[in-house]
């Protein structure tokens, strides 16, 4: 931690990490060795288990068990592991409290937030909380993620004259729809992203084909320069996704470059951006055809200022903050 690679969960918890200790908070980071953090490191395991670490489970479930032997050193322990901890029941000698990181939607956890519900968590946006309303689960706050995007990226002009998609190619974010909704508006579009293994199906499919016309680019698997040279060069960020997600850090990273976002007003993008101002949220194809094509009326320098003003580390670690807080008093 930091991640080399895509780990958006571990990018939050690297920058909230970082700014609780710059704040003056006595913080244990429990992760694999070799991570990089001011704060107090516990290494679970030798090496990132994305490297082929040896069996995830096995070392979370080890680190569980550390965390519970040692629990009476801490004020409040801020789980991000999901119901893993939960199993451990009354054995802690602090608080714990989870952020929630994934869609709930799926029957086998809707059944074990249930079977879980007194446990104190935090989502990442309100509409997260939606598909599990009639659950009543022990909610405490709604905590919005947070990067430093003020310096990880710099506002890009938009003078490619393109649209870009950059994203993984698969069906729930959307690449075909974009592609064909690009080529409908008479604009060029650039296409990159990751094929995961379960979707080369669909990527042959659905999206290779749409790649030989000749307002395609295909740019392929890009780092991290790559991304943002080519984000901050588009005109729009187009990537309509199919799905509620919790919380789209890709489109936060677009308007960091003060490129404005177009997708379908779904999940937790009302909350991320105001329609109309940082981009376009529509509901059907004819109205994200009408949306590329006005994308470049929007302001950059207006969708740079809010995100970096709504969605950094030190508002993220105020609201964590004021969750440790309750907790604790809860506790005494």
């Amino acid at each position: 931690m930091p991640p080399t690679d895509y780990g958006g969960t571990e990018r939050i918890v690297h920058a909230l990490t970082q700014e609780l200790v710059k704040r003056g908070h006595d913080v244990t980071l429990f992760a694999s060795a070799g991570s990089h953090t001011s704060a107090k490191l516990r290494s679970s395991s030798p090496t990132p288990l994305w490297e082929g670490g040896g069996d995830a489970l096995a070392w979370h479930a080890l680190e569980v068990e550390e965390l519970v032997r040692r629990s009476a050193e801490f004020d409040v322990i801020h789980s991000h592991l999901d119901i893993l901890p939960w199993l451990s029941g009354d054995r802690y000698d602090a608080p714990l409290v989870t952020t929630m990181h994934g869609r709930l939607d799926a029957p086998e956890v809707r059944k074990l937030l249930a079977e879980f519900r007194d446990w104190p968590l935090v989502s990442i946006s309100n509409s997260q909380r939606r598909p599990v309303e009639d659950l009543h689960l022990n909610w405490v706050s709604t905590v919005y993620h947070g990067l430093d995007l003020e310096h990880m990226y710099s506002l890009g002009n938009g003078g490619g004259g393109y649209l870009a998609f950059v994203s993984r190619l698969t069906p729930e974010k959307g690449p075909a729809i974009a592609i064909q909704a690009a080529i409908k508006a008479g604009m060029k579009i650039v296409v990159a992203g990751n094929v995961p293994d379960p979707e080369k199906e669909f990527f042959e499919t659905e999206v290779k084909p749409l790649l030989k016309n000749p307002l395609v680019e295909w740019a392929g698997e890009l780092d991290d320069e790559g991304k943002n040279s080519v984000i901050g060069g588009a005109m729009g960020f187009i990537v309509p996704i199919q799905w509620d997600e919790p919380f789209g850090l890709a489109f936060i990273e677009a308007l960091a470059t003060g490129t404005p976002v177009i997708s379908i007003e779904r999940g937790s993008l009302p909350e991320l951006i105001e329609n109309g101002r940082h981009g376009f949220l529509v509901s059907n194809e004819g109205e994200l055809v009408d949306a590329c094509k006005k994308v470049d009326r929007l302001d950059r320098p207006e969708c740079r200022r809010w995100v970096i003003e709504r969605f950094n580390p030190g508002r993220m670690a105020r609201g964590y903050e004021a969750v440790y807080e309750r907790l604790v008093k809860k506790a005494a």
